[in-house]
Parts: C-alpha cells; sequence; structure tokens
C-alpha cells in the first residue's frame, strides 16, 4: 500500500499556548462580550497601521456592509470594483439596494483596471471599491484623482492586505474607509473578524453606532441611526492581540516561502507565477500562479499529498449581479489560476516538498 508521507494543506496559520493563555486571563477577569479587551486590541491596530480611528467587527465581510452603511448607500446607487475580488466586496452594496458594476483586471496581475473606471461612471455612482487582492495594491494616486473628480468616495477593501505597503504607506489607509480581514486565512487572524479604519472622526462615531443598532448606550438607548448588532468579542480580541505581537514574524516567513516559489518557478515553464512587489512593500499572503493545464497539475499534487486551490470564479458568473460584459483578463485568472500551499505557519521543509514535487510534474502535451 502506497501511504503518502506528506499531508500538506493549502493555507497555513497556527494558534497555540500564547492563545490560550490569553483567553485565559480573559474569561477569568470575565473579559467575555466586546469591551476593555476589544479596545485594547483596536488601540494596538490604530498604533501599527499608524491611523487615528479602528473599529473591529464580525467579520471582513461586515466590515465591508458598514462602510456602505457609513456613506448612506442605498437603493439606486452604483459601486464600482473589480471583477476578481471575493463575493463579500459585492455583496456589501447589493444587501442595502446598490447596484455592484464590475471593471475587468490587468492582465498581468488580477487587480482593478484603473483605466477602465471612467467608462463604467453614471449618475448614479457613488462610490469605488479598490481591492488590494492578495496584499497588491492598486493605483491608488489615480483613484483619487477620478474619486475627486467625480465626487465619488472611496472604500479600500484590503482584506488581504494587511501590512502591505505601496510610496504612500499602508493600503487600506489612503481612502475614506478601509477594510481589513481577520479570518483563518489571514496574515493576523482572530478566527473571525474584521477591521475598519478611517481617519475621518465623523465616519468613525458614526461606524460606532451602526456596530451597535445605533446607540453606544444599552442602558438608557437613543435609537437614532440603523444598525446591527456586529459587535466584536474580547475572547477573539484576545486571540487578535497575540496575532498582532506575531507579525513581523509572520511577515518575514511569508516573503520566504514567496521567494522560495519564486526562484523554483523561474525554471517551471508550465508555471508562471504572479508577482508581488516585495520590494515596493507589498506582502504576499498567499502563493499564486497560472497553470494552462490546471486540473491535470492540481490532481498531480494531490496524489502527493499536497493540497491546492482552484481561484475563485469571477464576479461576472454571480447571476445575482446580472452583468452581462465580457472580461477577458479577469477570465485568464479564473481558468487557470492556484493557490499553492502557503500561509504563515506552513514549513518551509513543506515547501522544498512542494517545489521538489512541482519539479517531477510533467505537463500534457
Amino acid at each position: 500500500m502506497n501511504i503518502l508521507k506528506k499531508k500538506i494543506s493549502w493555507y497555513r496559520n497556527s494558534f497555540g499556548e500564547a492563545e490560550l493563555q490569553k483567553i485565559r486571563e480573559s474569561i477569568s477577569n470575565e473579559h467575555i462580550s466586546m469591551g476593555e479587551i476589544t479596545e485594547q486590541f483596536e488601540n494596538q491596530i490604530a498604533k501599527a497601521l499608524n491611523v487615528p480611528y479602528v473599529i473591529v467587527t464580525t467579520s471582513g465581510s461586515v466590515a465591508l456592509l458598514m462602510a456602505m452603511m457609513a456613506k448612506g448607500i442605498g437603493p439606486g446607487d452604483e459601486v464600482i470594483m473589480p471583477n476578481r475580488t471575493w463575493i463579500a466586496t459585492p455583496h456589501a452594496p447589493i444587501i442595502l439596494g446598490a447596484k455592484a458594476v464590475l471593471v475587468d483586471v490587468l492582465s498581468d496581475i488580477p487587480a482593478l483596471d484603473v483605466s477602465q473606471i471612467r467608462e463604467k461612471i453614471t449618475s448614479r455612482t457613488k462610490a469605488i471599491i479598490p481591492v488590494h487582492l492578495n496584499g497588491r495594491s492598486v493605483d491608488m494616486e489615480e483613484i483619487q484623482i477620478i474619486a475627486k473628480e467625480y465626487g465619488l468616495f472611496v472604500v479600500e477593501d484590503a482584506c488581504q492586505a494587511i501590512f502591505s505597503k505601496n510610496s504612500k504607506g499602508f493600503l487600506g489607509t489612503q481612502s475614506d474607509i478601509g477594510c481589513f480581514s481577520l479570518g483563518v486565512t489571514k496574515l493576523i487572524s482572530a478566527a473571525q473578524g474584521g477591521v475598519i479604519v478611517t481617519r475621518n472622526k465623523e465616519t468613525y462615531e458614526k461606524l460606532k453606532l451602526i456596530r451597535s443598532h445605533g446607540t453606544v448606550d444599552n442602558i438608557n438607548p437613543v435609537y437614532g441611526l440603523v444598525g446591527c448588532n456586529f459587535k466584536f468579542t474580547d475572547i477573539l480580541a484576545s486571540i487578535g492581540i497575540v496575532q498582532l505581537s506575531q507579525s513581523d514574524k509572520k511577515i518575514n516567513h511569508v516573503k520566504k516561502v514567496y521567494e522560495k516559489y519564486v526562484e523554483c518557478i523561474e525554471s517551471l515553464p508550465y508555471l508562471k507565477i504572479i508577482s508581488v512587489k516585495i520590494s515596493g512593500g507589498e506582502l504576499p499572503l498567499y502563493v499564486e500562479v497560472l497553470c494552462e493545464q490546471r486540473q491535470k497539475l492540481r490532481e498531480f499534487l494531490d496524489s502527493k499529498g499536497i493540497r491546492t486551490r482552484p481561484f475563485l470564479p469571477n464576479l461576472n458568473s454571480a447571476p445575482q449581479l446580472g452583468n452581462v460584459d465580457k472580461f477577458p483578463n479577469s477570465d485568464i485568472f479564473n481558468k487557470q489560476g492556484i493557490f499553492l500551499p502557503c500561509g504563515p505557519s506552513q514549513s518551509l521543509e513543506d515547501i522544498d516538498y512542494v517545489l521538489e514535487t512541482l519539479k517531477s510534474f510533467k505537463s500534457a502535451k
């Protein structure tokens, strides 16, 4: 019987004794729901990202929804975004009765093609959501020029880009509102959770109300704003605080993993790595490649105990978006894209095994 020696997941993030100890401390001090520990976590994120105002909530998806609510998005409004992103991005405005207007991505990386934005703007356009997919910076300077020209606001979807930078600083901090995710497959994880950042005090105060049914006083509430229970918990914040303290180590590791893949893939003609500009401050949360023989490669790696993940489908494939446009660049990433094993806790030994296995793959003729 052929027993596989390796079982390598497509992404690995770990939680250990330090997180458990912090949770024990919180429980023993009766810090359970949203309170003191959550506030500590928010303050630490604000300091780390050099922003004045931070709100943590239940997920990156909810962070995007709250951002749309704070900016008054509603029925009849249109919000521009790339065709390549997770479905949570368009769902945020759609839930509020608005329309998601899709734009194709660049030919070499799955990032919003800013040159196509103007042709999508109408009298109903209210916002642009640039998505910094896998830590790659969208052209924020040009987006800000367009936003100012047409009177639009900008919400950065930086759910895959915490601590990634461009020449202007941290992604997610260069617009009206920035949103991050604390999910398991993110650099900093609280198992679940989302982060909203802003430099505008009025927006911050509105977000705090939205997070708790429009009131911050549950004893003597005043019902003045539409909101919901989007509150975080001190238990999850305890995990997040420990993970945040490990950020430098995590950043260095994902860079090493990415660089190992780059060096190897240069000699593999059947694979093309989708680049991340580490020298410019971008962080490769994932290792993404294109392969014309995607299914064959995935089956081969799976037979060796190596798990991979195909790229998520284009947004225009979702019937609830009602989009019939063509997106030729998106289609290439949709058909050929693969996530290879990576993550801040994926061992370099396992990466070496993946690389040796990739070298032995014979692409179909």
